[in-house]
């Protein structure tokens, strides 16, 4: 099945606000307002560059990736700096995604959150507790006979699957995606290079799709083929999502609808039909989109840059990380 919509009628173009009136964005239904200076950092300082994921936890908190000492910076919905850990992990903590896990036995049994990562520099993925504590990692896979050298393997992405089976992207290497069973044993391989439907240019961001429950599906952000395409667990091809994408980076689900954070310059919100609700916050300036070094002087409320990565809260709020030296989070808080 092949999705393609045309833009149209659908760009939302938010009015023009009165001096400190804050912007809002949306269309009904979906109408959001912009939180200027969310994020609130320790002393004031830049967060650094953001170039990774954004996730929230059962408890509301918001986690995101930085390429420094802090490599996942955790906040308080209302913005306030709660933690941050990774000094070993700066320079490539790329893809992140919180899963849920049962452990102890009997009356001690408790269902607890993880965090898998996936670290472009170092070419592994990790699995680590929501303070920090690396509980094991994974190199390249050997088995898959696609990598002559492994400094090739450069993931940006992760997701575990209801079976704990964990999915793989290698955006910034070969362009596969490797799929490994609960044991960390290496599974199968599936994409690789190519336009044609089930190949990839840059699998840069995943997600598992829930939202038929008794078949979910793993949706790969294929970047440079501009669009989204839905795999079965065992990475067969189920549908392909373009006409309205133009470099999907990332996906995150609420419900029945996604939310796919779009790097040149604005993100994008679809049914559970996978068809079109809006775009949000497009920079009207292409020398503004999927460009790192836009200065903060230049930055303007209402309009993104380089949506690298965004995400859901439960109550429908919604956080974007933009691609940039100086650190960009951003929460666009529900209307209605």
């Amino acid at each position: 099945m092949r999705i393609s919509t045309t833009l149209s009628a659908l760009l939302f173009v938010a009015p023009l606000a009165a001096q400190d009136d804050p912007v809002q964005l949306g269309v009904d239904g979906f109408r959001f307002e912009w939180v200027p200076n969310w994020a609130k950092t320790p002393n004031g300082k830049d967060l650094g560059n953001t170039h990774g994921c954004m996730c929230v936890d059962a408890q509301g908190r918001i986690y995101a990736n930085t390429d420094t000492d802090r490599a996942v910076v955790v906040f308080n919905p209302d913005g306030k700096f709660v933690k941050s850990w990774g000094k070993d992990y700066r320079g490539g903590l790329h893809g992140m995604t919180i899963a849920k896990e049962t452990v102890g036995h009997g009356e001690l049994r408790e269902e607890r959150e993880v965090l898998y990562l996936a670290h472009t520099g170092r070419g592994e993925v990790l699995k680590a507790t929501l303070d920090g504590d690396v509980q094991w990692s994974i190199g390249y896979p050997k088995a898959a006979g696609i990598y002559d050298n492994p400094k090739h393997f450069k993931p940006t992405a992760v997701v575990v699957g209801p079976n704990g089976h964990i999915y793989v992207a290698d955006g910034y290497g070969k362009s596969w995606v490797h799929q490994f069973d609960a044991n960390r044993k290496y599974v199968r391989s599936f994409g690789g290079p190519g336009t044609e439907p089930g190949k990839m240019r840059t699998p840069h961001g995943l997600w598992l799709d829930t939202r038929k429950a008794d078949k979910p599906q793993l949706i790969v952000c294929d970047r440079e083929n501009h669009r989204l395409q839905m795999f079965d667990l065992d990475g067969n091809l189920l549908g392909i999502v373009e006409g309205m994408l133009r470099r999907p980076c990332n996906v995150y689900q609420h419900g029945q609808h996604l939310v796919v954070a779009d790097l040149a310059g604005r993100i994008t919100i679809l049914d559970g039909k996978n068809e079109l609700v809006c775009h949000l916050g497009d920079n009207p300036d292409p020398k503004k989109r999927a460009r790192n070094g836009i200065a903060k002087k230049d930055w303007r409320d209402g309009e993104f840059l380089s949506p690298h990565s965004a995400c859901w809260d439960a109550d429908g709020n919604l956080y974007v990380m933009d691609w940039n030296r100086h650190g960009r989070l951003t929460k666009l808080r529900r209307v209605r």
